[in-house]
């Protein structure tokens, strides 16, 4: 008789979070309009732009960061908790701090010990949390995610940010395309050329902030040492780990850092690495690698095509490892202690 596996609790908690992102991703870009304005203006005056946030609302931070500064923004992405122990000046600075349950313990102690700053905003998933309470924010649809591991609020959070770039002239047809049509690639090819790894590596040049977002679910949900390092970061020494047992994600979208990340393909599959490619690029597939295709998308329209597949294969990574994928042992789903 061959037995089938129950669903881990977890992963079916996730299941319901994904179910309705995009659906609560639109609506919250239609929902803030104006509020994103506001944001916008901000950004306008200031023309610096800081990105606070943890875990995954730092990986988005990271992600929009080449995205305000095509716009000639001077945008940055710092974890919250490095600019509690090493501060940044904020003066002349809009400031955007990030968190889907808006009661982090370092969004909490940041904002008792920062002071008062004209132009500091919050992006959150709860309205009546302690960081909408504290700045003017733009407030993602659905409420709190409450499964373990990014996804809903991932989705929910870029589409805040479409919003806000939107308001800075970036035009969203593409991205909103991307996000109302996502697309259902098999990954069943992906998922077994990992059968065998002991760990992960992500990365990506332009795309690296998507590559981070995935690294750290990974990491949460098979609690296997999975990680990300940019593409320049990865080829300047730590190649020496690749080999059969280290599986390598890669992101390739349609902008001029593709050439390098086909470099880096092309190396990781002659150090004999597992190879999984997320590929808007347009470009021919890399020979060795498993190749996930895409339709010819950069910025936010590769984000919002790539990353519902990303969280399936995430997903179902992380159920072949662990019984019970999806419910956290160590960690809690807000962290409420530094």
């Amino acid at each position: 008789m061959t037995a089938t596996k129950i669903r881990p609790a977890g992963l079916v908690a996730i299941d319901r979070e994904m179910a309705r992102q995009q659906a609560d991703a639109r609506a919250s870009f239609e929902n803030n309009a104006a509020k994103a304005q506001e944001v916008a203006s901000s950004i306008r005056k200031t023309g610096r732009l800081l990105l606070l946030g943890m875990g995954g609302s730092h990986a988005v931070g990271r992600a929009v960061e080449p995205l305000y500064r095509a716009l000639a923004i001077d945008a940055l992405a710092m974890p919250l908790s490095e600019q509690l122990g090493q501060p940044l000046p904020l003066n002349g600075k809009t400031v955007l701090v990030t968190s889907q349950s808006g009661e982090s313990a370092e969004v909490v102690r940041w904002f008792s010990e920062a002071g008062s700053a004209a132009d500091v905003f919050g992006l959150t998933l709860e309205g009546g949390s302690f960081l909408a309470r504290a700045a003017p924010c733009l407030v993602g649809a659905g409420g709190t995610e409450l499964a373990f591991a990014a996804t809903r609020s991932l989705t929910v959070t870029f589409a805040l940010h479409l919003a806000i770039l939107a308001a800075l002239g970036e035009e969203p047809t593409a991205a909103l395309g991307a996000l109302d049509q996502p697309p259902d690639n098999d990954i069943t090819q992906a998922l077994a050329v990992l059968e065998k790894v002991t760990t992960i590596v992500t990365s990506g040049r332009r795309l690296q902030g998507v590559a981070e977002a995935l690294a750290l679910g990974l990491t949460e949900l098979s609690r296997l040492p999975c990680f990300s390092l940019e593409g320049g970061q990865l080829r300047h020494g730590p190649m020496e780990m690749l080999g059969p047992k280290i599986g390598v994600i890669l992101f390739r979208g349609n902008d001029p850092t593709a050439e390098l990340v086909t470099a880096m393909a092309t190396s990781v599959v002659e150090a004999g690495a597992p190879l999984i490619v997320f590929d808007a690029s347009g470009q021919p597939p890399v020979a060795g690698a498993v190749t996930l295709r895409f339709k010819l998308a950069t910025g936010l329209a590769a984000v919002f095509a790539m990353l519902p597949v990303a969280q399936r294969l995430m997903i179902a990574f992380a159920d072949s490892r662990v019984d019970n994928a999806g419910t956290p042992v160590r960690s809690t789903k807000i962290t409420r202690s530094e």
